[in-house]
C-alpha cells in the first residue's frame, strides 16, 4: 500500500498562468475566474503580493493568491484546492502561509464562494456582513 504525498508549500510568486488556470478548473474556482482571458488572469498574478502554492510530486494541487500593504490588511483573492486533494488541510495550510507572508498583524480578508461558505468557520474565520463593492464594468 502506498503512502500518500505530503504536500511541499512554497511562496511561488513566478507562478505561470497556464499551470494556474489548470488548477483553477480542478478547483471549481474557473466557475467564478476570467480563465478565458489568459492575459488578464497573468496580471492577476504578476500584481499579486503573495503567492502560495502547494504541489505534490510537483504537481500544482493548491494556490493561495493575496494582495497585502503588509501592515493593516491582506485580501486572499484565491484559495484554489484541487477536488482531489480537498478535506486534507491543504486550504488552511495555504491560508496560514499567506497570513505569515504578510504578517500576523494584517487582517485576513476574503469573499466566500457560495460552495466553501461553511469551509470558513470551520478553519477559524469570522463571518462579517457587512462588506459592499462596485462591480466591474462588463
Amino acid at each position: 500500500m502506498c503512502e500518500p504525498m505530503t504536500p511541499v508549500f512554497q511562496s511561488e510568486p513566478q507562478l505561470g498562468s497556464a499551470e494556474f488556470i489548470d488548477l483553477l478548473h480542478r478547483s471549481t474556482l474557473s466557475e467564478r475566474r476570467p480563465v478565458e482571458d489568459a492575459a488578464r488572469i497573468e496580471k492577476m498574478l504578476r500584481h499579486a503580493d503573495i503567492i502560495v502554492t502547494a504541489r505534490i510530486a510537483e504537481r500544482l494541487v493548491g494556490v493561495s493568491r493575496a494582495i497585502s500593504d503588509f501592515a493593516f490588511c491582506t485580501y486572499l483573492s484565491d484559495l484554489a484546492v484541487d477536488v482531489d486533494f480537498q478535506r486534507q488541510g491543504i486550504g488552511r495550510r495555504l491560508m496560514l502561509m499567506t497570513h505569515e507572508l504578510a504578517g500576523t498583524n494584517t487582517r485576513l480578508i476574503l469573499l466566500a464562494a457560495p460552495a466553501a461558505e461553511s469551509y470558513y468557520p470551520h478553519v477559524g474565520l469570522l463571518p462579517h456582513h457587512s462588506c459592499w463593492m462596485i462591480a466591474p464594468a462588463s
